[in-house]
């Protein structure tokens, strides 16, 4: 069992590892010419940026660091940090001393190596808390997520949960935390003579402190909130993130059950219901256990009844509009569970990845699977020697890492619950010339899944012989668990006969930072995209994925084969399939995108929802492409106060009522598809007499900063179109003089096509639409449709629809990646939303939002 010398890493991956993951000298009292150091060049409180460099030269309290990008600055002690560790060699000899460390004396030089072996040349990746933790100090948690308990219905309880979540935070760990025990919004409290702000309000304050610890800590807080189907502030729970006023730094997740879903195929109503407060024992005895309340015969109360295909509508049109609240389907999750007889799933980790019970953990690490192809075929000897030794790495980081709850620690030992993932399975359907999402693919996961699923278990089951079963195993309940009946009888004899060494075995992580350092594809996802646009102090390159660079450089001229499949190339459905093949044999869950393209309709929503229950997923998240123009959710009241105001308006200035044009009930036009430095634009250009009078800019994913500036964009010129005229009349070729040529950070196209901004392709859309050049291949809908389409939906403004097949693509294809938004930490085009996290594949920010 030998190892690889490491080379050192270079570029972003170099910049993760020092800064996230390489052991630090705190303190900078050895740091000499020719260190190698971390830099902070941008000192902002929430997104600081720093840079790598040597150091160059040292007069008293100023240092002069040269960059890696060649650029010199000088700075001082208190903004570096010199990394102990500067190659992954060092930090995999550290890993793999301090995990054996908790081995019998005798044993400890044994698994020492195997540890390293693992860990050389990144077979196995550890996720981000160990590697930064292990062997470092007793503070920090080698558990990189919690679910904690739903608070106790009172002011102490909430306040007792928000320590608790402060606490975990603060030493690096995510927190999921599920609100259904909280009482809903009016709902009377005795103690105080008054009534109850509801689940959502107090979820409004675990926010807001979540934003306090990102703002000030130095990781920043992932938080989860969650909310079962059955609790009566579910309406205002799945609409909350539309006001973007109360929970902004939390990720949201319905928790469904299979009677709602059975509600919902038949039409049935469905209760919003409660407990009865009033209940001598509710302060004693309730903690969020719906059923276990019921059980213990205790009166529940029903606040509303609504269709459930109402609720359902819900949730769907708002994860349509902004990919938010994601769906868990909690019951499924636990009627799957292995710890189904004593520990039920509350709740999931902050990406979803991980379904816990409360005081649950994360204990998670991915094997790179990229690793285990060897002249175009599968090593699975290799594989199987480093599952093997992963679950005993894993199994060890329960004994290794520090407890700051004793909770914590009795859960842990009544389950030693880890989580055996993988990254790189992209690139390695790629080296094995195997379309990601095609039939081929869904036939070798099952078997490869399959596979690591088989020797974890194994694995579990012969440490479980040497070292004894988790606490609570149960030899006849474990074996009635419906995961573990999918396998073989071997695997089941082996389980009667040594016993299981941890509830469940495998999870399916994001793995955004470690698998960019890696410098693999992230998680089971396919690359976003194989090429991409990254700033320096030169300008903006094109790169590529390594895989990708290489495959091009030894075939110059030629495009890319169809096996190299990025997000958006893929349908959703494509994304879904993949998903529920892998989670047939992961125990936990998974963290998983389904990428939409723009047009993609809350119709089209609904039926992916309602597939990935079918198909037996866990849960569910979508991010669609763009959006259509469509109606917000409003009430009547604000409808009356808009007419109110439009009418003060009118009687106010007869002057401006000249100027402005108003928009007719029903326009036609064409909507042009343009590829933009920041993605592909949806500009739609709408007619009055022959002339344009109205522009739609859509680009980007709802909610983003791309988005909003794009919208923003075709409002103004709208505005412009809609007042006034000129003498000559036509405003239109006024507003193509301004707007055409801007130039952003980047361009994609050549000559004609060249497009330099989303401002200069609303330019080119608009002459080409008043010159006319190819129009007669974009069509409008017909105003019979516009008028059924109108009534369907009252209160739509816009009334062109146009689909995929009606859209004028007026440039190559030049590979533009799609979805992309704003980076807050480097300011270019390139944060992606991939495993319910946004990842910047330019400098590597990361975040669980």
């Amino acid at each position: 069992m030998e190892t690889t010398s490491s080379t050192r890493l270079e570029g972003l991956s170099e910049k993760i590892f020092l800064d996230r993951y390489a052991l630090k000298d705190e303190v900078n009292k050895e740091v000499s010419v020719g260190d190698t150091v971390l830099v902070l060049i941008k000192d902002d409180p929430k997104f600081p940026q720093k840079e790598v460099g040597e150091v160059l030269m040292i007069e008293g309290n100023l240092i002069k660091v040269g960059l890696r990008n060649g650029d010199v600055v000088e700075t001082t002690y208190e903004k570096i940090m010199k990394p102990l560790e500067t190659t992954p060699d060092m930090m995999w000899d550290r890993l793999a001393k301090a995990i054996a460390a908790v081995e019998k004396p005798e044993k400890q030089e044994e698994w020492t190596k195997k540890f390293r072996y693992v860990l050389d040349d990144w077979k196995l990746v550890p996720a981000g808390r160990i590697a930064a933790g292990a062997g470092a100090n007793d503070e920090l948690t080698l558990f990189n997520c919690y679910v904690i308990p739903s608070p106790k219905d009172s002011r102490g309880g909430i306040m007792e949960t928000l320590t608790q979540m402060t606490e975990i935070m603060s030493r690096g760990g995510g927190v999921g935390i599920n609100l259904s025990s909280l009482r809903p919004r009016r709902a009377v409290v005795r103690g105080v003579n008054g009534s109850s702000s509801g689940a959502v309000s107090w979820g409004g304050l675990f926010s807001y402190t979540t934003g306090l610890i990102e703002q000030g800590g130095s990781r920043r807080g992932a938080l989860m909130l969650m909310l079962n189907d059955w609790h009566p502030d579910l309406m205002e729970f799945i609409t909350v993130k539309q006001k973007m006023d109360l929970i902004t730094n939390a990720n949201l997740s319905v928790a469904v059950s299979n009677d709602f879903m059975k509600a919902v195929k038949e039409d049935l109503d469905w209760e919003l219901v409660f407990p009865d407060t009033s209940d001598p024992e509710y302060d004693e005895l309730w903690d969020g256990n719906l059923q276990k309340w019921k059980e213990l015969g205790k009166p529940v109360k029903v606040y509303k009844k609504i269709k459930a295909k109402e609720i359902w509508h819900t949730i769907i049109e708002s994860a349509w509009k902004s990919a938010e609240p994601g769906v868990v389907f909690l019951e499924y999750y636990n009627d799957m569970s292995n710890s189904w007889y004593f520990n039920p799933i509350v709740g999931t980790n902050p990406c979803a990845e991980q379904g816990l019970p409360a005081w649950g953990v994360c204990n998670l690490s991915s094997i790179n699977l990229a690793k285990f192809v060897k002249d175009g075929e599968v090593d699975w000897d290799a594989l199987e020697e480093t599952i093997k030794i992963s679950v005993r790495f894993l199994d060890n980081v329960i004994d290794a890492t520090p407890y700051h709850f004793e909770e914590n620690r009795e859960n842990q030992m009544k389950e030693r619950r880890i989580g055996l993932g993988t990254m790189g399975l992209a690139e390695m359907l790629i080296k094995l010339k195997i379309r990601y999402g095609s039939q081929e693919s869904l036939e070798f996961l099952d078997k490869l899944y399959g596979f690591i699923a088989k020797k974890a278990y194994l694995a579990s089951t012969e440490i479980a012989a040497e070292k004894g079963s988790f606490k609570m195993f149960d030899k006849e309940k474990f074996l009635q668990s419906k995961f573990v009946s999918q396998f073989d009888d071997e695997v089941k004899e082996a389980i009667a006969k040594n016993g299981m060494r941890n509830v469940t075995v495998l999870t399916q992580a994001p793995t955004g930072s470690t698998g960019t350092m890696v410098g693999t594809s992230t998680g089971i996802e396919p690359f976003f995209a194989f090429e991409y646009f990254r700033q320096s102090r030169l300008g903006v390159d094109k790169q590529y994925v390594p895989i990708a660079a290489e495959w091009l450089e030894q075939h110059p001229n030629e495009e890319l084969p169809d096996y190299f499949v990025g997000a958006m190339d893929l349908s959703a459905e494509d994304h879904i399939r993949v998903q529920a093949t892998v989670q047939k044999w992961v125990d936990s869950s998974i963290s998983k995108t389904a990428n939409a393209p723009h047009d993609f309709t809350i119709e089209d929503t609904k039926k992916l929802y309602e597939y990935a229950f079918e198909l037996g997923c866990k849960g569910v998240t979508i991010y669609r492409d763009g959006s259509r123009d469509a109606q917000v959710l409003s009430t009547a009241d604000k409808k009356e106060d808009k007419k109110k105001e439009q009418e003060i308006v009118e009687e106010k200035d007869k002057k401006v009522e000249k100027e402005y044009r108003r928009r007719p009930k029903i326009l036609k036009g064409a909507t042009y598809k343009m590829n933009t430095p920041l993605g592909k634009a949806y500009i739609t250009i709408n007619d009055v007499d022959g002339k344009p009078f109205e522009i739609i800019v859509n680009v980007g994913k709802a909610g983003s900063d791309v988005f909003a500036m794009s919208e923003a964009l075709g409002r103004v010129s709208t505005l412009f179109l809609r007042f006034g005229e000129l003498p000559d009349g036509n405003k239109a070729r006024l507003l193509i003089k301004h707007l055409k040529g801007i130039g952003g950070s980047g361009a994609v196209g050549f000559g004609p096509n060249r497009v330099e901004s989303i401002a200069d392709a609303v330019a080119k859309a608009i002459e080409m639409h008043i010159d006319g050049e190819d129009t007669n291949n974009s069509i409008a809908a017909s105003e019979e449709d516009i008028l059924n389409r109108h009534n369907e939906h009252e209160g739509i403004d816009t009334t062109y629809i146009s689909h995929e097949d009606d859209v004028l693509n007026i440039t190559d294809d030049f590979g533009v990646p799609e979805g992309l938004d704003l980076c807050p930490a480097c300011g270019s085009a390139s944060l992606t939303n991939e495993e319910g996290c946004k990842h910047c594949i330019s400098c590597g920010y990361s975040r669980c939002t």
